[in-house]
């Protein structure tokens, strides 16, 4: 009897199997395997934490920052097994349309930045420039009609010229008006009394509303020759 319930406690002792120098039990010849109960599945595997970065970076902008974590979240997706490839993908999408658009972009604004740097003052060869790179000395070869004054042509000042930059005003401040910005400029313009016997005369060129809203604050005053 006692012989009887230890069999069924415990099994065939042919059921036992030695594992890492242990005893453990196998379910005997005929036995069912265990199951899983209905609707059970294992956990997802977790998501790389760099793919959320990669797609608020791309979101927000920064799209080299959201290229290399795009990159290195494909990487590790791949090697670890983790979730999250398709944040990345779309983060590399988003960052290659914002590098498309801003490369061409930054060029423009370097070339514009660039055109507007002041010009040296002994220039070796006439050229053209705008009238924000004017600087004190700069001579001019030709005076443009009077309105609004963009591009110009600059000469070497021992050659032959009209007008020359004999002074510049620093505004500053919000936009004052036209006709004040124009008279800031015009009250420090002063001849010699041997240029107004001469016959010298000046002229001069301020901001404009749509310059002012660019960054120019700078009046110019040019003496033309008599």
């Amino acid at each position: 009897m006692e012989r009887r319930q230890a069999e069924r406690r415990f099994g065939d002792r042919r059921d036992l199997r030695r594992v890492g120098g242990a005893l453990s039990w196998a379910p005997p010849a005929g036995y069912a395997e265990p199951y899983r109960a209905p609707g059970w599945q294992d956990p997802p595997p977790r998501r790389e934490p760099l793919a959320v970065w990669a797609l608020v970076s791309a979101l927000v902008g920064l799209f080299p920052v959201a290229l290399v974590l795009g990159v290195l979240t494909l990487r590790r997706t791949r090697s670890r097994g983790t979730r999250g490839r398709g944040l990345a993908l779309a983060a590399l999408v988003l960052g290659a349309v914002e590098l498309v658009v801003a490369v061409p972009a930054l060029v423009v604004a370097l070339l514009a930045a660039r055109s507007l740097q002041p010009l040296p003052v002994d220039l070796a060869a006439p050229r053209q420039a705008h009238a924000r790179q004017l600087v004190v000395g700069s001579c001019l070869g030709q005076l443009p009609n009077d309105g609004v004054v963009d591009l110009v042509t600059v000469v070497p000042c021992d050659q032959s010229h009209v007008a020359q930059v004999v002074s510049t005003t620093q505004l500053s401040g919000s936009w004052p008006g036209q006709r004040a910005v124009d008279g800031a400029v015009a009250d420090t313009c002063r001849l010699t009394q041997a240029q107004v016997q001469a016959g010298d005369r000046l002229v001069t060129w301020a901001p404009t509303r749509s310059g002012w809203r660019q960054g120019d604050r700078t009046g110019l005053c040019l003496r033309v020759d008599g």
